[in-house]
């Protein structure tokens, strides 16, 4: 895989099922959130993230998956699940409070009508919001992840010109 990371997705009917192969983390976040947006809009309201071939995932990525998990909630319907995840990518989702909002499965396999066939590519324009947005996501789900990201959201906030 050379150090890169790529995201899978394939649909069907309202399920939408994702690989992360290799890490997780804020330079795929942004394509990941655009396209879960993109196919709630449409009616999906199934996200299940197959973690097998990745080997961890950074905090955006991780409140990447919140901010798509709160969406649904706001919707009243849907759920995301994670599976097939390895013990560090299990003790980062348990870190941040993520094991209460999320579905965590051990293993899972993927359908036979559901080809992985669809890649995500990266968006560098939206890269630093998707940032801030995934951890604010992060401390909305868990308030005391406050004090490990109030220094990045600072810092992405002033970067971003957004600082009250």
């Amino acid at each position: 895989m050379n150090g890169e990371s790529e995201i899978l997705v394939s649909c069907a009917d309202r399920i939408v099922w994702v690989r992360v192969d290799g890490r997780g983390s804020s330079t795929n976040s942004t394509p990941l959130k655009d396209f879960a947006r993109e196919m709630i809009r449409r009616g999906a309201r199934e996200f299940i993230i197959d973690l097998s071939n990745c080997p961890a995932m950074d905090s955006t990525f991780l409140g990447t998956l919140a901010g798509i998990s709160l969406r649904l909630r706001e919707l009243g319907e849907g759920c995301l699940s994670v599976v097939n995840l390895n013990s560090r990518n299990a003790e980062s989702l348990c870190t941040l409070g993520l094991n209460e909002l999320l579905k965590v499965g051990v293993n899972a396999t993927r359908g036979e009508g559901l080809p992985l066939t669809m890649p995500l590519k990266e968006a560098c324009a939206a890269r630093a919001q998707t940032i801030l947005e995934a951890h604010e996501a992060l401390i909305q789900i868990a308030p005391e992840n406050l004090p490990k990201f109030k220094d990045v959201i600072k810092y992405l906030k002033d970067d971003l010109h957004l600082s009250t």
